[in-house]
């Protein structure tokens, strides 16, 4: 790794090496406008002769719709079980693809559940073809903590994830926790920018920002992302890259947080939502209702696709 960021990987573990099989891709059409989540819902079967949607032989229920709202493709699940299933199958096939064309997988993970609904990535049959040396691993916002504190991002993601899989060490760039809460998002904007020069970071054509792959981020139940709340000056933030937070209206106070042109520079975001506390959020993002207040799940807007992954308790309001 590059010394200018050899500091944000000193203090990580050796990560063990492992594999695991994989299923083949099935697809699942459906055709409605829109597709409110209901009893009948459970009674949805992956059709193995069709073509139109990406899925797996796991028996998943689920259904993609169209909401008047949507910036993307919405997929609802039965159970946060199939959700997760289908979401390591589209980070797989997506690290596969674009490890291929070249030469690396630059990934953004968020905090709270979004890393536990990847749990299947480390279980069989979803991961053999996976080169994990290929991944570059980033986080979207993460608390001003040590490391070890249990409100840390980084270890959430080092004890569902990362302690799982065979990524380098040295492609794990995690953000100091030495540092307050400015100088860490200094440092890490200026991280960034090092990995964009050395191009190991793509960078939008368009604006300039640092272009990842993958940005893989749940949502709260007020709809804040990363660490950008409702209402909150840093969502208006347009010319840093990484900024910072000492004043967040969830603890902890101190946090640092990509900006919002950085998020919507992305090639891929994964939005995933899962649980009925989330689902007045999902109804002001997707519905076609009028707020006074737009929420920040409201603002992304990739340049790239966006996919949002729903179960039915976060879908219910729709």
């Amino acid at each position: 790794m590059a010394s200018s960021c050899s500091a944000l990987s000193a203090n990580l573990r050796t990560l063990p090496n492992s594999s695991f099989p994989r299923s083949p891709l099935r697809r699942i059409p459906l055709t409605p406008r829109f597709f409110a989540v209901n009893h009948a819902f459970s009674s949805l079967r992956l059709n193995s002769s069709s073509s139109s949607y990406s899925c797996r032989r796991t028996k998943a229920s689920m259904a993609e719709i169209v909401t008047p709202k949507s910036k993307g493709k919405v997929v609802v699940f039965d159970s946060e079980e199939d959700l997760s299933v289908s979401l390591a199958e589209y980070a797989a096939d997506l690290a596969t693809k674009i490890s291929r064309e070249k030469g690396s997988f630059t990934v953004v993970f968020s905090g709270g559940s979004l890393v536990k609904s990847l749990r299947k990535l480390v279980e069989k049959p979803y991961i053999d073809s996976v080169d994990w040396s290929k991944w570059h691993v980033f986080w979207v916002d993460e608390r001003v903590v040590p490391k070890d504190h249990p409100d840390s991002n980084y270890l959430l993601a080092y004890n569902e994830f990362l302690s799982k899989v065979p990524i380098p060490a040295s492609n794990v760039y995690a953000i100091s926790d030495a540092l307050s809460a400015e100088g860490a998002a200094n440092d890490y904007e200026t991280c960034l920018k090092h990995l964009v020069k050395t191009k190991i970071l793509d960078q939008s054509q368009t604006n300039g920002f640092p272009k990842f792959d993958l940005m893989l981020m749940g949502m709260g139940p007020d709809g804040h992302i990363a660490s950008l709340f409702p209402g909150h000056p840093l969502v208006e933030e347009n010319k840093k890259w990484v900024a910072f937070i000492e004043d967040s209206p969830k603890p902890p106070p101190k946090r640092i947080s990509f900006t919002f042109p950085v998020i919507n520079s992305s090639a891929n975001i994964a939005l995933v939502v899962a649980g009925g506390s989330k689902a007045s959020a999902v109804y002001s993002a997707l519905a076609d209702v009028s707020n006074s207040e737009v929420l920040p799940v409201q603002v992304v807007e990739p340049e790239g696709e966006l996919a949002w992954f729903l179960d039915k308790e976060a879908a219910s309001k729709l």
